[in-house]
């Protein structure tokens, strides 16, 4: 048996994988949602003098750098307000490391089964399974995710009310197609991000395969490195996700009141951001974004393999009794 046929066959069942993926997105979720909090107000701030006056009567950004907005949240809205929009957020992060990890190891097994001249190196193997994976838990989750950035821009004075009241108004007010404005954006950054983020992770993961590091922090620093070359890769379309995501009837009425107005898809958005705000408008809380994503990929990766540990050393336990 190959090395590889070895690392599939000791992955678990699908039902251990779902439960494994649910688990190490509900710890990763709660672990960094200020962070998230702090980085969706930094990206959703316009930075043109020319934008009518946002939060507070001030004209121009109202937040500069990640501590400063970490300080202002928590004197104008108190400490509980760095986890705005965390009932949505954890559901998201639940249904999309299930569906996550499930899609990515099916797929991962489904190329395996391919004639042996058909097969994929392991590092582009890697990458589809990962870009497979990231598409369809983007898709499937991607209202939970729109819920999220909203409760998250939300500052003092409420849009929504709570969960079901926020369903239910963008259902009347916007309808079907409301609940997943940006989703293009989100694909297009997702597929070359999961995608990325696999074929380091799966590399790193091999080559430090040798290390004897304490409590499976090899996991984590496979996940760290992968994750911040990743999200570097494609931050402009996650801003731009985060823009769209507010659109709507709604859009004059959170923490920044000045949100621009786009009328277009992902490219449109694009110029649109450069026009205003020049290119550095893009990587608007990129700083935050990757303390984020470091911490985030590495509990979710340690808490899967942990997790998916414990689940199989409790299936040999049961069976040898």
């Amino acid at each position: 048996m190959s090395r590889r046929e070895e690392q599939l066959k000791d992955e678990g069942s699908r039902s251990q994988v779902v439960l494994a993926g649910a688990i190490a997105g509900l710890v990763s979720r709660f672990c960094v949602a200020p962070l998230d909090v702090i980085k969706i107000r930094l990206q959703l701030q316009s930075h043109s003098l020319s934008d009518p006056l946002s939060h507070h009567g001030l004209q121009g950004p109202i937040y500069k750098g990640t501590f400063n907005t970490l300080k202002a949240i928590l004197r104008q809205e108190g400490i509980t307000a760095l986890w705005k929009g965390n009932i949505p957020a954890e559901l998201l992060y639940i249904a999309y490391g299930a569906i996550q990890f499930t899609t990515y190891r099916s797929t991962t097994q489904l190329l395996h089964q391919l004639p042996p001249s058909y097969r994929l190196p392991n590092t582009a193997e890697a990458f589809v399974s990962g870009a497979a994976s990231g598409t369809l838990a983007t898709t499937c989750t991607y209202p939970l995710d729109l819920l999220r950035t909203r409760f998250a821009a939300q500052g003092v004075d409420r849009v929504y009310s709570g969960l079901l009241f926020s369903v239910r108004e963008i259902a009347a007010n916007e309808g079907f197609r409301g609940f997943f404005q940006g989703l293009s954006a989100g694909v297009g950054q997702i597929v070359p991000y999961m995608g990325l983020f696999f074929t380091f992770y799966e590399t790193l993961r091999l080559s430090l395969g040798h290390l004897d590091l304490p409590f499976g922090s090899r996991d984590a620093a496979a996940g760290i490195a992968a994750s911040v070359a990743a999200k570097t890769a494609v931050f402009p379309l996650d801003t731009v996700r985060k823009r769209l995501q507010v659109q709507g009837p709604t859009r004059v009425r959170y923490v920044h009141r000045n949100i621009p107005q786009y009328a277009g898809g992902v490219t449109s958005t694009l110029r649109a951001i450069i026009q205003r705000e020049g290119r550095r408008g893009l990587y608007r809380g990129l700083t935050v974004s990757l303390l984020k994503a470091a911490p985030t990929s590495a509990v979710t990766m340690w808490t899967y393999e942990r997790a998916l540990n414990v689940m199989k050393t409790l299936e040999t336990t049961i069976e040898e009794e």
